[in-house]
């Protein structure tokens, strides 16, 4: 379970819960953007990526006009455009409403 993901110098450090770190991984040109409890999101140039505890990539997607606004549970949400949408970890659509 995800705690919290920061970065720390050229690195993205994963904690637990007792402030274990669980894994890390080169930033390199990554931000943070998410954090959810089984994963974290970042964006990496035109890509939103998802990683999961162990900084393992879960999926991707096209940046495109996409802002992530944040990760909470099993879920992450999106503005695009006029549209607030939320994705699972496998960068799958669940749910979209007007913003």
């Amino acid at each position: 379970m995800i705690s919290d993901v920061i970065v720390k110098g050229s690195l993205i450090e994963v904690y637990d819960a007792n402030s274990k770190r669980i894994s890390y991984m080169s930033e390199s040109n990554k931000k943070v953007v998410g954090v959810a409890s089984a994963f974290f999101v970042v964006v990496n140039g035109s890509l939103i990526e998802v990683y999961d505890e162990k900084c393992k990539r879960i999926s991707y997607m096209s940046q495109s006009n996409k802002i992530v606004k944040g990760a909470a549970g099993n879920t992450f949400i999106v503005e695009n455009g006029s549209l607030i949408e939320t994705y699972d970890e496998k960068c799958k659509r669940i749910s979209y409403k007007s913003a």
